[in-house]
C-alpha cells in the first residue's frame, strides 16, 4: 500500500501532468483555440457539436478515491472545472469538456480481516472477541492487529483502506459503515471472513461522478 505522503505526492503529480500536459503544435492553432473557446461558451455543447457536424462521445466517470488518481479521466473528473475544455493532449487528439458533476459519499476506514477460508468460524469469532477486548484495554491497536492478520494487501499500512467512494466496497461493509460515526468499531461477516472495521474519518460528500464530453476538433 502507498503511504499517505507518497499517495499525496502521486496525486499532485498526476494532477499537474494531466491538466498541464504540453499540447501539440496543432493544438495551439488559431482554429483549435477558437473551437475550444466556442465550445466553452456554448449553452448546449451537444447541440453546438451537432450544428458543426462533429462526432462526439460522452463518458460517465466514477471517481473511486478523492486522494489518489490513476488515470487522466478520473483526475479531470475530480479537478476539472465545469464547461472548461481540456486538451488535445500529446497522446490524444480529442478535446475533453466537463459537462456535469455529481456528488458521492467518501469514507475512510481501517480493518482487520480474519480469513475464514483459512480459519474455523468458531476460532475466528473467539479471536475477534480477544482482539476487540485488547483494543478496548489499549493493549494493542487495530493497526497492529491488521499487520499481523491481513492478507488483502492492506496489512503493511495497518489495514488503512484510504478514502473510498461509496460503491467501491462490498455492500455488507458499506451498509454497516454508513450507519456508524468516526471512531466506531464494527464486526461484519462477508464471504471473505470476519471484518473488524474502524471508521477513522467522518464521511464526506465530494465529487463522485462526472460526464466528460470528447470530441476531435479537426
Amino acid at each position: 500500500m502507498i503511504n499517505p505522503i507518497r499517495r499525496l505526492i502521486c496525486s499532485l503529480l498526476t494532477f499537474l501532468i494531466i491538466l498541464f500536459d504540453s499540447p501539440s503544435a496543432a493544438a495551439q492553432s488559431p482554429a483549435v483555440l477558437k473551437f475550444k473557446s466556442d465550445l466553452e461558451k456554448a449553452p448546449d455543447p451537444i447541440a453546438f457539436l451537432k450544428s458543426k457536424k462533429k462526432k462526439y462521445k460522452v463518458d460517465t466517470v466514477f471517481v473511486t478515491s478523492n486522494k489518489q488518481f490513476l488515470m487522466r479521466a478520473d483526475s479531470l473528473a475530480y479537478f476539472g472545472k465545469l464547461k472548461k475544455v481540456y486538451g488535445p493532449y500529446a497522446d490524444d487528439s480529442s478535446l475533453i469538456q466537463i459537462i456535469g458533476k455529481a456528488p458521492n459519499t467518501f469514507y475512510r476506514v481501517k480493518h482487520i480481516l480474519l480469513d475464514t477460508p483459512k480459519l474455523n468460524k468458531t476460532v475466528v469469532k473467539k479471536l475477534a472477541d480477544s482482539i476487540l477486548a485488547r483494543v478496548k484495554r489499549k493493549e494493542t491497536t487495530i493497526e497492529d492487529m491488521a499487520r499481523v492478520y491481513n492478507t488483502d494487501g492492506s496489512g503493511p499500512s495497518g489495514g488503512d483502506l484510504g478514502w473510498r467512494a461509496r460503491g467501491t466496497l462490498i455492500p455488507v461493509m458499506e451498509n454497516a459503515i454508513l450507519k456508524k460515526k468516526k471512531g466506531d468499531i464494527i464486526r461484519v461477516w462477508s464471504p471473505y471472513g470476519l471484518h473488524l472495521i474502524q471508521l477513522t474519518e467522518t464521511p464526506v460528500q465530494d465529487v463522485g461522478f462526472a460526464l466528460l464530453l470528447k470530441v476531435k476538433p479537426y
